[in-house]
């Protein structure tokens, strides 16, 4: 019995080789061949990229054409080391403190303005690649919560100070040292707003524990807004030891807190050299930081907000320290 066809459909024979045959007239059936590589269709993401990136070279960039920049230009796998500054200040300040990057990002069609056109300067100058990309690409660099305004920037892994050798180089430039230590802060963009503070406000550095820490990653980078670029980091493997340390050289150790013995106003330490210890939010300093301060210090605040986060606070007393010590600068 024949199962009955589609109205309408022919069951004519096909005419001319069929696979499978080995074709007629000494012809065997070709097929189309491998599948062409990702960066060699036109319409793929990975083709705009490399033509990007061909374009670039043709008009004097680094980067021979054919090179496939579409592999380098995604962005980095969980296993990699590198960090993405995102951010138009954050990159311009990159750029200008003479970071290693490996990679320049640069939004389609994005709008150009004077920093812009300076950081594709710097990095035309220094030969840092630079790549076209689509702006859900940033996105993606960028992370769920980042802003990376039309431009990113690949960079090796922070390189942190020592501690000592921080505070040396601070003591052969001639100056009081001013350091923010960090005592259980682990959000990122509190390390960075702390950063940008310290820069803000005269400060030389910042430290923090090796345990228990945030670190220097792209969402502090951010919110530093550069600043990382131009402060040092220097991490202590034992912060309370380090303080000790400090003590021993003449470095006051105040900490922060809520019921501390001193209101900021009545400082009196801030023209000597001070380390300022933030503590977490939540849990404030740990019990052996406390016992290491010389001075337990507290910012007034109105009885209905409860406490400041680690970033404010520590604006707040750089603040405070700075207009002390030009106070009284201006004095003697």
């Amino acid at each position: 019995m024949t199962k009955p066809g589609r109205p309408g459909a022919s069951k004519g024979k096909k005419k001319g080789p069929t696979k499978g045959t080995g074709g007629k007239n000494k012809r065997s059936l070709e097929g189309r061949g491998p599948t062409p590589k990702a960066e060699d269709r036109a319409w793929h993401p990975a083709g705009k990229r490399k033509a990007a990136a061909e374009r670039y070279a043709a008009a004097g960039g680094k980067g021979a054409p054919g090179s496939a920049p579409a592999r380098s230009s995604r962005p980095a796998k969980k296993d990699d080391d590198t960090e993405t500054v995102t951010g138009r200040n954050s990159v311009l300040e990159a750029l200008r403190a003479k970071i290693p990057a490996t990679a320049f990002y640069i939004a389609q069609r994005v709008e150009m303005d004077d920093r812009v056109k300076e950081m594709l300067s710097i990095a035309t100058h220094r030969e840092i690649p630079v790549l076209e990309v689509t702006r859900p690409e940033l996105d993606r660099m960028a992370g769920f919560d980042g802003v990376h305004q039309g431009v990113a920037l690949k960079v090796p892994p922070y390189e942190y100070a020592h501690p000592q050798d921080l505070l040396e180089q601070i003591i052969d430039r001639g100056q009081t040292p001013l350091l923010v230590a960090l005592d259980g802060v682990t959000d990122p963009r509190n390390l960075g707003a702390i950063i940008r503070s310290t820069a803000a406000f005269g400060g030389q550095g910042v430290i923090l524990p090796q345990r228990r820490s945030a670190s220097v990653n792209s969402a502090a980078w951010k919110t530093s807004a550069g600043a990382a670029a131009r402060v040092p980091v220097a991490i202590a493997a034992n912060l309370t030891a380090m303080l000790k340390e400090f003590k021993k050289q003449g470095v006051f150790v105040l900490g922060l807190d809520g019921g501390g013995d001193v209101s900021l106003p009545a400082l009196e330490l801030a023209d000597r050299p001070v380390v300022i210890v933030v503590g977490s939010e939540g849990k404030g300093l740990s019990r052996l930081v406390t016992e290491t301060c010389d001075q337990i210090v507290s910012i007034p605040i109105s009885a209905s907000t409860e406490s400041l986060n680690a970033g404010i606070a520590a604006s707040v007393a750089l603040y405070q320290v700075a207009t002390t010590r030009a106070q009284r600068t201006s004095e003697a």
